[in-house]
């Protein structure tokens, strides 16, 4: 079912429930999520009576048309996009209160709003269509699914070509390969590929660093099918495991899987955090677990809901979210299970099924 027309009134909805007549999208993944468009120069006016203007420049004429529809005017602008939407805003029947995106926009572009000012007043606004992207519909769920498919077969072969000798950037070329021949349309984020010692950095760049035996090999990566992200990350033993290595895998995959089963929709973004979070402490090592437990994902890898110590708001039913804790000891390595979770209403549903023991490889 076309869900472009149901998300375009909710967002009519909300900005009459906020008090303002139209609403200036600089996101370019909110003018994806709204209106189909995919290109890399827009932007998009949402008002609450009248239908939705694209703003794009001739780049963009055919393809905006196709993806868009009839669900927004497209206007193609010839030479600057802010040029046209003194006119395009002076359309709409009575607006004076507009609001724009103040997470998503410059200041350069900001001051382009004040050139504007007049009869219309300016009001910034934070995540009213991100909260909408929250929950994910039917069709999201597919795209994400297939994202996670592709991501976890590409996984699947780059494992079996593993070796030591080779470098982490190696690694890291053999998975993008099989993810782009499996269907990828390229990775939603650097993947990350980390061996020894460094697999205790969350954030590692894969570096010219050869493997060796004796040692850990985190992979944290994604795929990306028709804009939608997966995420997931793997930890494996090179050549062979020591009773140490063993022993943290062992808790980390514990504290995934008390997470991921106990997450339910409704539920505090911090109480979700601390379902791991809590697990880790109890083993002694709550220090070395210093990132938050998971993010939202969608068209974009990291969006709302947030699963933190300091989260608040409740995880909405419907969304999309990873739970990747992590035990890491400097000098001496990390690990990090990250799996893809659907909030439904009778519970959560792993969607990743990668195995999460402890593989030895290489």
């Amino acid at each position: 079912m076309e869900q472009r027309p149901q998300r375009l009134g909710a967002l009519r909805a909300a900005l009459v429930e906020s008090g303002f007549d139209a609403l200036l999208v600089t996101s370019l993944p909110n003018i994806r999520y709204l209106t189909g468009f995919s290109g890399s120069n827009a932007l998009l006016v949402v008002s609450s009576e009248s239908q939705p203007v694209l703003l794009t420049d001739s780049r963009y004429a055919v393809q905006a048309g196709d993806e868009v529809g009839d669900h927004a005017r497209v206007r193609i602008e010839p030479s600057s996009l802010w040029a046209g939407l003194r006119e395009t805003i002076t359309a709409i029947a009575g607006g004076s209160r507009l609001a724009f995106e103040s997470s998503h926009l410059r200041y350069e572009e900001f001051e382009r709003l004040g050139d504007l000012a007049g009869r219309w007043y300016w009001r910034g606004s934070v995540g009213i269509v991100e909260s909408l992207r929250e929950r994910k519909d039917p069709g999201e769920l597919l795209l994400i699914g297939e994202a996670v498919r592709i991501a976890e077969l590409a996984l699947e072969r780059t494992v079996g070509e593993i070796r030591t000798g080779l470098t982490e950037r190696q690694v890291a070329g053999i998975l993008e390969h099989h993810l782009r021949d499996l269907g990828s349309e390229g990775t939603p984020f650097e993947t990350i590929v980390a061996a020894g010692e460094r697999s205790a950095l969350p954030h590692a760049q894969a570096s010219k660093r050869e493997l060796r035996a004796g040692e850990f090999l985190l992979i944290d990566f994604g795929a990306r099918f028709e804009g939608y992200c997966s995420d997931i990350t793997r930890t494996f033993a090179l050549r062979s495991v020591n009773a140490e290595m063993q022993d943290v895998h062992d808790i980390v995959r514990e504290a995934n899987a008390t997470a991921s089963g106990g997450i339910r929709a409704g539920m505090r973004g911090r109480d979700a955090d601390f379902l791991a979070r809590g697990y880790i402490d109890r083993k002694g090592h709550g220090d070395a677990f210093g990132h938050s437990l998971g993010h939202g994902i969608g068209l974009e890898v990291h969006e709302g809901p947030r699963l933190a110590r300091t989260a608040e708001p409740p995880l909405p039913a419907g969304a999309v979210v990873t739970i990747e804790p992590g035990i890491y000891r400097p000098g001496w390595g990390g690990v990090r299970i990250e799996d893809d979770v659907h909030l439904t209403s009778d519970g959560p549903e792993v969607l990743t099924k990668f195995p999460r023991e402890l593989m030895v490889i290489g």
